[in-house]
């Protein structure tokens, strides 16, 4: 940190300080067990989660979760600019702070908020720590957000901490609300408009290729493409090009277990031991509690853990995926929190297609009971799980950004990890046929030529929330519904490796949108889509274009912050002292090796080329660095003579031990 610094912050820390001879402010705490609106003494409002503590001293607000390691101030603070907001922020409620800035970015100016800017701090590995600020300015009055605790807190808590903060706008400020008005056609003029839009992130985001679709009227009015199949190639995207859509495949899983409640096949509200008694979790209590609607409801306490299947799917099947179910715990109490888990959206695929198609594999019995029950009767002809079949096809392929933050072609290795956990995210498929099924969904079950596919009563349970993403969000069966701006717009996301989508729809208006992209950085256009297909049928305030430029900024600025710490190729000291191999129980071998310059850490199943990067406290990352591949961290964790390495989700930690040589 800078002398001049240094010194304006402790000014700041004593301007924040009562002064001698007054007495401080009380503070005054309180559990509450709903969430609570609440404001700050400025008058900026705000929700206290259901379960957190909120504690007042003046101008400083604490949110505290069940876990006392992770905090959220709100402060208001008077200030030139956003940095000296943060800065403020920091010193009224945490006096002395003293971390290094890592980046500050712009944010979008939203929900009454006239200006916006986020700011990261340096933290490094070993602390899990997530430290972050978010000055905002309403007037001259500024909100500061102080992010302050630790990764496996903040991983769990996550849904609650978006609600706090979605919830957070200026005194006096009505949200924009679209309840009760007509929507506007999607004539020509709009969908123009919608596809510009596109057009205009693909060329700020380098994003080589979209597919899109429409719907209006409950009828697909456009589907086609933008740009390319393939970076430096000049084969266009179509309405039937195919796009790895990853966790959509959900919401077509829970299509197929609507189907079979309708069957009596099965219950939302039986036990999946009764159905399969081979159900395991880590947990006994956690089994005996989980229903069919809590397969695929992200809300069983389960955390995600999916370096396991990452790391070793080679000879992974669909059996072996349900015998790691058996070995995972919960890290929240049933119910109480949104905790995303993809092996539990398998299991209830594979459970659903043991039902259709009793007496085969289970991969098998699942691909057939798809195959029969939701693609065919919905005309989804060349939608598969066959990933053979659809990269000999007309197919989008995957791109990522290399160190620099140029979009390149990308290995399509790590994809495969999906194939042994497929009901979860495993299924390719078209603008063109993605709309189809978006159609059905609007339909409430009905089939294009008058035949019903499934209950309007089944399909719509899976909309039912069984727990909170947000402010106005919740997570139904692989279904988001969102209301905040007054109307239910129903959607969900798909992210894989080079491959991100979303499919959008409004029961009540009968219209709808599918985008699919072939780059990690068409991640960024979805949610900003949604909100421009908002303005476009509503006349709504024009934020979507401005969110998606900010957002493309903050993804250049982002890239280039990382790139700076790294060494590329890894340092030779530090590479010297890594042994050759090593292991880990649940993550199998990890090999380092010499390619040319580069050095190469390689799984098995994959392998990337590797930056070192020294972190504050001394430890030495390697990360991996290639395409679609990179973000994998390896922490040197040597001990008592042994050569260790340590890697980590947010919630759960793995040390890779040296594989001793072979004696000759």
């Amino acid at each position: 940190m800078s002398r001049r610094f240094a010194c304006a912050l402790a000014l700041l820390t004593l301007l924040a300080a009562p002064a001698l001879g007054q007495p401080e402010i009380p503070a005054v705490s309180e559990k509450v067990d709903r969430d609570s609106p609440r404001a700050t003494a400025a008058g900026a409002t705000f929700t206290v989660p259901a379960g957190w503590t909120v504690t007042t001293r003046g101008p400083v607000v604490v949110l505290e979760p069940p876990e006392p390691d992770s905090h959220v101030a709100i402060v208001d603070v008077e200030a030139k600019d956003a940095a000296a907001a943060a800065a403020a922020g920091w010193a009224a409620y945490k006096p002395g702070f003293a971390r290094p800035l890592k980046i500050a970015v712009p944010q979008s100016a939203v929900n009454g908020w006239e200006e916006r800017k986020a700011f990261q701090y340096e933290t490094s590995p070993n602390e899990r720590a997530v430290v972050s600020a978010f000055a905002w300015r309403a007037g001259k009055a500024w909100t500061v957000v102080l992010v302050d605790g630790t990764e496996p807190t903040f991983e769990k808590r996550g849904a609650p901490l978006r609600l706090a903060m979605q919830s957070l706008r200026p005194k006096g400020y009505s949200r924009e609300s679209f309840a009760g008005k007509k929507a506007n056609p999607l004539d020509e003029s709009r969908l123009a408009a919608l596809r510009e839009f596109v057009a205009n992130g693909m060329k700020m985001l380098d994003t080589p290729g979209v597919g899109l679709a429409f719907l209006d009227g409950g009828k697909i009015v456009w589907a086609g493409g933008l740009g390319v199949k393939e970076l430096g190639k000049p084969e266009p995207i179509g309405p039937d090009t195919l796009f790895l859509a990853a966790s959509n495949t959900k919401a077509l899983t829970t299509l197929l277990l609507a189907e079979l409640v309708d069957e009596g096949k099965m219950g939302w509200d039986q036990p999946v031991t009764e159905l399969f008694p081979a159900f395991r979790l880590g947990d006994e209590e956690t089994t005996r509690q989980v229903l069919v609607r809590h397969l695929i409801c992200a809300c069983t306490g389960l955390p995600r853990q999916d370096l396991e299947w990452l790391f070793e799917f080679r000879g992974q099947t669909p059996a072996s995926a349900m015998k790691l179910l058996g070995t995972m715990q919960p890290t929240s109490g049933f119910g109480e929190v949104f905790q995303y888990s993809n092996l539990m959206a398998a299991a209830a695929g594979f459970i659903g297609g043991s039902k259709a198609v009793p007496g085969k594999e289970w991969g098998e019995a699942y691909d057939e009971a798809m195959r029969t029950k939701v693609f065919e009767p919905l005309g989804m002809r060349t939608t598969t799980f066959d990933f053979a079949k659809a990269l000999r096809g007309d197919v989008a392929l995957p791109h990522g950004e290399d160190l620099e933050g140029r979009v390149t072609r990308a290995p399509m290795d790590l994809n495969y990890t999906v194939v042994p956990v497929r009901p979860a995210g495993g299924v390719w498929t078209s603008p063109r046929e993605l709309a189809l099924y978006v159609q059905m969904e609007l339909a409430k079950g009905m089939l294009p030529g008058g035949k019903r596919l499934v209950s309007a009563e089944n399909l719509l349970e899976r909309y039912e929330p069984n727990v909170v993403l947000g402010e106005d969000a919740t997570y139904g069966m692989a279904l988001m519904v969102d209301r905040k701006y007054g109307v239910p717009v129903v959607h969900h996301g798909g992210d894989l490796p080079g491959y991100h989508s979303d499919m959008i729809w409004l029961p009540e208006h009968g219209v709808g949108a599918v985008i699919l992209a072939n780059s990690d950085s068409g991640v960024l256009i979805r949610g900003p889509l949604m909100r421009k297909l908002l303005e476009v049928l509503f006349d709504g305030k024009p934020e979507a274009d401005e969110t998606l430029r900010v957002a493309a900024e903050q993804r250049k600025a982002s890239i280039a912050k990382e790139r700076e710490r790294l060494v590329v190729p890894a340092d030779p000291v530090a590479v010297g002292k890594l042994a050759s191999r090593y292991t880990n129980p649940a993550l199998g071998e990890v090999r380092v090796l010499k390619e040319g310059k580069a050095v190469v850490f390689d799984v098995g199943e994959w392998k990337s080329a590797i930056a070192s990067r020294k972190n504050d406290d001394g430890t030495i990352s390697f990360l991996t660095i290639d395409p679609t591949l990179a973000g994998f961290e390896f922490v040197v964790a040597d001990r008592d003579g042994k050569r260790r390495l340590v890697t980590r989700d947010a919630q759960h930690e793995y040390v890779f031990e040296e594989v001793a040589a072979a004696k000759p």
